[in-house]
């Protein structure tokens, strides 16, 4: 559909006939003085192609493609579907620490790291949330923002993707890892603020205790689910044969039971992809999408071609009389 975003610009296409009007008396007196000393019929041909049809038709065409230009013509297309803005602020806040290169996870019948796994059931977590606004927090002896909160999707999974150890430290900051969602959290209004943390520890590193950290989570309406990562046994090879170790045994249970609890939130164990990925399902079950979908109408410009075309038209007035000397000069010559 075509339409004009100001079409009161067009109030202006008089303007040009009120300056001639008040104009037209100075002008005459000057193209009398200009031509006095001119034969009578000469005055009165200067006087005609001064005041030619021609020239006035053309003088107003380029004054109106010009108020049409500034009127701002443009194109709308149909009415497309798109995200909807009043959704969920979602953030991830992920354990960065060395311990996440224990490899006690399956994936595909293999053997992976924590890490590994985590990024995998990450990205089809990510794709799940389209029409809500996600971010991710990565912590280990410092919380770092990674990806701040968009709607951009596809960022984040490249962001996701992108992970490997080491990136932060080796530590495990929780305290700071929920303080720097908050703060990110509270930035964006939503009807609804959620923060996943994800970690295979306790906290030891920091300058936020983690249990202050959650009393403000709950008093600014933050809802935090924690999800404990890590298997409950692993066996290691040794020269005595092999062991059954547990690598979770650092992880904070309690703490992040606790943190769940003070925010109205759940906590949950992950001992491994499968287990992981049923949380996953459970937190989008229980925060599903919103239905409701804003419409949008892509939008076309189409000022710069009245633009174009009023420019043309000076141009090609400005250069006829110069090109009709000229071809009368060579004219004359032959």
């Amino acid at each position: 559909m075509f339409e004009f975003v100001w079409p009161y610009i067009f109030v202006l296409v008089p303007l040009l006939w009120l300056v001639e009007k008040f104009s037209q008396a100075k002008q005459q007196q000057s193209e009398v003085l200009l031509n006095s000393s001119l034969p009578f019929t000469q005055q009165q041909a200067a006087l005609e192609k001064t005041n030619s049809p021609l020239k006035i038709g053309l003088k107003w065409l380029v004054w109106i493609l010009c108020i049409t230009a500034l009127a701002r013509p443009v194109w709308l297309d149909d009415e497309v579907q798109g995200l909807n803005e009043q959704g969920r602020d979602l953030l991830l806040s992920v354990d960065m620490s060395g311990s996440m290169q224990i490899k006690d996870m399956q994936l595909d019948g293999e053997a992976v790291d924590r890490l590994t796994a985590l990024k995998f059931l990450l990205s089809e977590f990510i794709e799940q949330r389209r029409g809500d606004r996600l971010g991710m927090i990565l912590f280990a002896d410092h919380a770092y923002l990674a990806s701040p909160l968009s709607f951009d999707l596809d960022s984040l999974l490249i962001q996701v993707k992108e992970l490997v150890h080491g990136l932060v430290g080796d530590r495990t900051a929780i305290g700071e890892g929920i303080g720097l969602g908050i703060k990110q959290l509270m930035n964006h209004p939503a009807e609804q603020r959620i923060l996943i943390l994800l970690t295979d520890g306790q906290n030891t590193s920091g300058s936020v205790d983690p249990m202050q950290a959650a009393e403000m989570a709950a008093k600014n309406q933050v809802v935090i689910y924690t999800i404990g990562v890590g298997a409950d046994e692993l066996y290691q090879q040794t020269l005595f044969g092999a062991r059954k170790i547990n690598p979770s045994q650092d992880l904070d249970e309690g703490a992040l039971i606790k943190i769940a609890e003070m925010t109205g939130g759940q906590y949950y164990r992950a001992r491994s992809t499968e287990d992981l990925s049923k949380i996953y399902q459970e937190i989008n079950a229980l925060n599903p999408i919103s239905e409701a979908q804003q419409f949008y109408r892509p939008q076309y410009e189409l000022y710069y071609w009245p633009l174009a075309l009023a420019t043309l038209l000076l141009v090609a007035s400005l250069a006829s009389p110069m090109l009709m000397r000229r071809f009368n000069q060579e004219a004359s010559n032959v």
